[in-house]
């Protein structure tokens, strides 16, 4: 299998095993949908892949260094990810879970980036685009159903 092919299964799939998990959860009425765990999965294998794979083929690099940027990067960012994450409503609505997700995802992408890892990036762009841009409509297509479902069998 060639590396770009390998790269994109395993960007694809840890996304879409995200996804899934997000429908699961969106669908129980949790705060957390397709978009966010999709966006959770992309990021922590891009980050995975970009360490593991292309760390020992970049030339002259350290990787104790390396791995200590990428750790505090990645324990930095949670901080800015929570700022944006509201509890609205009586505490019973929070907003900003997508919205976290995506600061997360756009450091893990600065990271893979830094590394010169572009196949990586490139798959996961195109991936980070599907889910923010279908994975709204989805999900509200998906609320529908389950509505009207409920209604009939009430």
């Amino acid at each position: 299998m060639n590396v770009e092919l390998d790269i994109a299964l395993r960007l694809g799939a840890a996304t879409l095993i995200g996804a899934v998990i997000g429908l699961n959860r969106d669908l129980h009425g949790k705060p957390t949908g397709v978009r966010t765990l999709g966006l959770v999965g992309l990021g922590a294998a891009l980050v995975v892949l970009a360490s593991t794979d292309f760390l020992a083929t970049l030339p002259a690099v350290d990787a104790n260094p390396v791995s200590r940027a990428i750790q505090g990067v990645l324990t930095g960012i949670g901080f800015l990810g929570a700022g944006v994450i509201v509890r609205g409503g009586g505490g019973r609505k929070v907003q900003g879970f997508t919205t976290a997700a995506l600061i997360w995802l756009t450091a893990c992408m600065g990271i893979v980036c830094g590394l010169g890892a572009w196949v990586p990036a490139a798959v996961a762009f195109c991936l980070v685009f599907l889910l923010i841009l279908g994975g709204g409509s989805l999900e509200r297509h998906l609320h529908t159903t389950a509505e009207r479902d409920q209604s009939e069998a009430g």
